[in-house]
């Protein structure tokens, strides 16, 4: 077996050697492959550090640049892990317990909607936040919550309310515990025990509906995040095979698309967006469907312009001679050298997206009502600017998400520019 196809073949710890002038064999050191410096590895051993992902050596040496880079790799590593733990929402925050037992059952109402009569109800769906329920569940057993018990669409109905300066008993929107030292309203000691509760504490606040803002922060976060996902890998995908048929055929198809692309390009999205919202109810996969018709077009030059670049070079004519399809010089030949570019664009993509569909819920043509939206609660902040944590937690999760973004995409730039190299 060929030892250089072979990407498992470990390194032999002792090799036999002839001395010279000797003539006996003479037992040389074992070498690791971790001693060996990263360019004079073998490219076996150097594959096999990365495990599966069997990185190229001018991929690995992409990732040595863009771990060079400092603040886009702490940048990266900061969004992955609040984006990871958005998919987890429900076990972070949720007005549903995770783990219920009761009379001897152990119930999962996290996953599980139980009727009310379960408990001794009578309602379809059961409130565990209802003092008779939880009494009648702390009675027969216990119950395990998450770290905050809001849902994004929960009301803080222990609120017990507090005194303005003219005495009288504010509402909605709630102020955060810590950021007030305004006396609380009368009110019942079991209802202000809940609410003084650690886990029922609105750590930011309530917006004008009593609703907890870290919950809907939260989830916010991760609709947003998933939109953009979304929109810009589908858009890039058009993108790239429409540029792609531009710049390798040229001529005729590249005029015409390119006379498509004005016309196209030049329809103002926001009017259709409130065209469509007048007929229909915006959802997530509407919004996504009527930005994804107008997002495409953007990367289509960038991708043109390297394929009409690279169409002529002389790799590309020698597989036109050894008759390989177009399909495949175009996706297997050319693409790969035009992905750098597209590449580079990807994070700022994935952050214009996240700021369209913010602008959007903002305006009030986004997401239905009551979704959770960082757009509608910068939106409330406006309207309420006697409750300042509203447009605050708003303001500091756009910004945060779009500068983690940036600092990502000048990381990627950066790493896929050969002119670059970092120490």
């Amino acid at each position: 077996m060929d030892a250089r196809r072979d990407d498992t073949l470990e390194l032999k710890p002792e090799v036999p050697a002839v001395a010279p002038d000797v003539g006996t064999p003479v037992i040389l050191p074992p070498v690791e492959p971790q001693d060996l410096p990263p360019d004079a590895a073998p490219l076996e051993v150097r594959r096999r550090r990365f495990g599966f992902l069997h990185l190229s050596p001018i991929n690995e040496r992409r990732w040595r640049n863009f771990k060079a880079n400092r603040r886009g790799y702490w940048s990266l590593l900061v969004f992955l892990a609040l984006f990871v733990l958005s998919l987890f929402a429900e076990v972070i925050a949720n007005d549903r317990p995770i783990l219920v037992r009761y009379k001897g059952e152990t119930l999962f109402p996290i996953v599980v909607d139980y009727p009310e009569e379960k408990f001794g109800g009578f309602l379809a769906v059961t409130d565990y936040k209802d003092p008779v329920i939880l009494n009648e569940i702390q009675a027969h057993g216990w119950i395990l919550w998450p770290p905050i018990r809001y849902s994004y669409n929960s009301i803080n109905k222990d609120y017990p309310r507090i005194k303005g300066s003219e005495g009288r008993c504010l509402g909605y929107p709630a102020p955060p515990p810590w950021a007030t030292s305004a006396e609380l309203c009368e009110a019942d000691p079991v209802q202000l025990s809940r609410f003084q509760a650690i886990g029922n504490r609105n750590w930011l606040g309530t917006d004008d509906q009593g609703r907890d803002v870290v919950a809907r922060v939260i989830y916010g976060f991760r609709i947003s995040v998933l939109f953009g996902l979304i929109l810009t890998i589908l858009s890039a995908a058009i993108g790239v095979t429409a540029g792609a048929m531009q710049g390798y055929f040229g001529g005729r198809v590249d005029l015409v698309f390119q006379r498509i692309l004005e016309i196209w390009s030049s329809i103002p999205s926001l009017y259709v967006l409130i065209i469509i919202s007048a007929v229909l109810v915006p959802g997530f996969w509407t919004l996504l469907f009527i930005l994804l018709l107008f997002h495409w077009v953007y990367l289509v030059g960038v991708v043109r312009a390297e394929f009409l670049r690279g169409r002529n070079f002389e790799y590309i004519t020698a597989a036109r001679a050894l008759g390989l399809s177009n399909i495949k010089i175009m996706f297997k030949h050319l693409l790969p050298n035009a992905m750098v570019a597209t590449l580079t664009f990807l994070p700022f993509k994935l952050s214009g997206s996240i700021t369209a569909l913010t602008a959007l819920d903002f305006l009030g043509l986004g997401l239905p009502p009551g979704s959770p939206s960082l757009g509608e609660l910068l939106a409330q902040g406006k309207n309420n600017l006697q409750a300042p944590w509203l447009g605050l937690a708003g303001f500091f999760s756009i910004a945060i998400t779009l500068s983690l973004l940036i600092f990502i995409g000048e990381a990627v730039r950066d790493a896929l520019d050969p002119r670059k190299t970092f120490r």
